[in-house]
């Protein structure tokens, strides 16, 4: 499916390299839309619960299985997502790459990958809650972003990723209609995803076909028989 790669930002976020304006003489857009003005209503802690439920329904003889994600298994997928929230508060108290360093890479699942990921989490969820936290300056690899720039590609991030594991464990693969129109926004504000060399090519819709067909098609998904 696509060729995801574990790192300290989201696909969604790496991807915005090539996002809009990209390639067409588009850096002040570039730099516009890293510094997204604050907002209500992104479903972050939504697309956690999402993600949550669908961890604690794998089975122990789950863990290995494959997902869509190329050379992910169930337990990669889950460690990819509990490594990025990890993240969060870190680099909302203002913390850079560098000064981060590799303290949350490789696996950060331990024995129990269910309480890792809960932990994890519930401090990214906490740390968002935090008065003005989406008007702070969140350093990444590429750019300095808003904390709502940063907040909205992971929430996306979160959502197309919950479907991926739901294929996984082969549950729950009908995702929230909230999420997806959120994380359709987002990524039909990219283009072509592909470019990144993080998604596969984008795949043909139907007419009239449901938003999260639609999604999964952006990101170059598809439903298994």
């Amino acid at each position: 499916m696509n060729n995801l790669r574990t790192g300290r930002e989201s696909e969604a976020v790496r991807e915005s390299r090539a996002g809009p304006g990209a390639g067409q003489g588009g850096d002040m857009a570039q730099r516009r839309q890293h510094q997204r003005a604050a907002k209500t209503g992104t479903p972050y802690p939504e697309a956690l619960a999402a993600f949550g439920e669908r961890v604690r329904l794998i089975a122990p003889d789950q863990w290995d299985t494959p997902t869509p994600c190329t050379d992910w298994s169930v337990r990669d997928l889950v460690n990819h997502l509990t490594g990025e929230q990890l993240w969060v508060p870190e680099l909302l108290m203002g913390a850079t790459i560098a000064e981060v360093g590799s303290r949350f890479d490789g696996d950060v699942l331990g024995p129990d990958p269910v309480a890792a990921w809960t932990a994890a989490a519930d401090a990214a969820k906490h740390a968002f809650a935090v008065p003005r936290a989406t008007e702070l300056t969140v350093h990444l690899s590429f750019a300095d972003v808003s904390g709502q720039y940063y907040l909205d590609q992971l929430t996306a991030d979160l959502v197309i990723h919950t479907w991926d594991l739901a294929e996984g464990i082969r549950q729950r693969t009908r995702l929230p209609a909230d999420l997806v129109d959120f994380a359709l926004g987002e990524y039909a504000g990219y283009g072509d995803l592909s470019g990144s060399g993080l998604f596969d090519a984008p795949l043909p819709v139907p007419d009239g076909a449901s938003p999260q067909t639609r999604l999964l098609a952006l990101t170059g998904r598809r439903h298994r028989p």
